[in-house]
């Protein structure tokens, strides 16, 4: 097959969304498929991987996002020769495939990777933020999902928010896959006196963006409960962003600055050995479609504390593979994080069905799902490819190769 990715970023920004898409494309690529991603960048950027068609864009502020209502020339040419195309960002993304793939005849699929009503939240002002996220996602996103041949959810919580949103038509849901294999073979864990770390201490570990949207100040200061009660706690962040500064202010403010060590970003394969250092992975975001991090914890042993929330949610079990606090209380998410730092055997015994939970979300498994849809999708779109103006736009197009 000739698989579109549709994204509104790609490399070398660096998110959930461009992982998977770089990941799916890497073993589709494997099974023999043909994959392009489509994208917007400044023309200086160099891909060191086949197939990334990039459109100029409009640099957003220090956004690291390009943004145009076009594509050029050859991305609609390379474009109208897909067989499938998926979209992985509805608004702009998702708008220029209902221009230039609905009139072809391209089937579509569309996987609704974040809470655009949250994020616009954390990074919009209050009145732009209310406004997205009661008008411009609930009004726009059931049409845009009618349009498509396929929708689908990377988890069963993010379906009922989008049934929430008034999306009324079917929607799967086929997680999104993690490349297990770096987590789960023999690495050599960080050793830790680089951190003056000792064999009692207990460290807790989160790893994704230092961002408003991940709820980092409640960890911290569930963080600072939980060192009161119990010394030998510790916790490392590793990675990058806007909040970093504001959240060594906030450790030093709340007397913990000793105990909390930000790591900054590191290079991906590093990680693993991180994780082996650490004893449990902690989270207090509720803005996650599928926690990528948290998947990546597990396969590593690692039991997790986080909040009910889609995603996280529907990716621990709680008692078995780490702990879910129902709600985001701070007294309530405290009281657990100190359970997990206390309880030795309980934590080691969850981080071992951790392991072996996280093979649901092996790569080779959900890549296999991601084609089977694929198919799908042109099965379900061949009649329309026989309207007569698909075959009128696609004639158009030979005449421009």
């Amino acid at each position: 097959m000739r698989i579109g990715m549709m994204a509104d970023m790609y490399k070398p920004h660096v998110s959930g969304i461009t992982t998977y898409i770089s990941l799916n494309k890497k073993f589709l690529e494997k099974k023999g498929h043909e994959v392009y991603v489509f994208t917007f960048s400044d023309e200086s950027y160099k891909d060191d991987e086949p197939n990334v068609i990039r459109s100029p864009g409009m640099p957003l502020l220090a956004t690291g996002y390009y943004f145009s209502f076009n594509y050029s020339r050859q991305a609609r040419r390379v474009l109208s020769a897909m067989e499938v195309v998926h979209i992985h960002h509805p608004f702009l993304s998702g708008s220029l495939a209902l221009r230039y793939c609905r009139p072809r005849g391209i089937p579509l699929i569309f996987t609704n990777h974040t809470r655009y009503d949250l994020y616009s939240q954390a990074y919009l002002p209050v009145m732009m933020a209310d406004v997205i996220s009661s008008v411009a996602v609930q009004a726009y996103l059931p049409a845009f999902c009618r349009a498509c041949d396929l929708v689908v959810s990377p988890s069963p919580g993010m379906r009922d928010v989008l049934v929430g949103f008034g999306v009324d038509v079917p929607i799967i849901v086929a997680p999104n896959g993690v490349d297990l294999e770096p987590f789960q073979q023999p690495v050599d864990p960080v050793d830790r006196a680089k951190f003056g770390f000792c064999a009692e201490d207990v460290v807790l570990v989160y790893v994704g963006r230092l961002g408003p949207e991940k709820n980092l100040q409640f960890l911290l200061r569930s963080f600072a409960g939980t060192s009161q009660a119990y010394d030998q706690a510790r916790l490392l962040l590793i990675g990058g962003g806007p909040d970093r500064e504001t959240l060594e202010d906030l450790s030093i403010h709340l007397g913990i600055r000793d105990k909390v060590f930000f790591v900054g970003m590191l290079p991906y394969e590093e990680v693993p050995a991180y994780l082996a250092m650490a004893d449990a992975f902690v989270t207090a975001s509720v803005t996650e479609v599928h926690p990528m991090t948290v998947i990546e914890a597990m396969g590593a042993g690692l039991p997790v504390l986080g909040i009910q929330s889609p995603g996280v949610g529907d990716t621990i079990q709680d008692g078995e593979t780490g702990y879910i606090v129902s709600s985001e209380d701070l007294a309530s998410f405290t009281a657990m994080m100190v359970r997990l730092v206390r309880e030795d055997e309980q934590r080691r015994r969850m981080g071992e069905s951790a392991r072996k939970a996280a093979d649901a979300f092996a790569i080779e498994r959900t890549c296999t799902i991601v084609e089977g849809l694929y198919k799908q999708a042109i099965e379900l779109a061949h009649p329309r490819k026989n309207f007569m103006r698909a075959r009128l736009m696609r004639w158009m197009d030979t005449l421009r190769k």
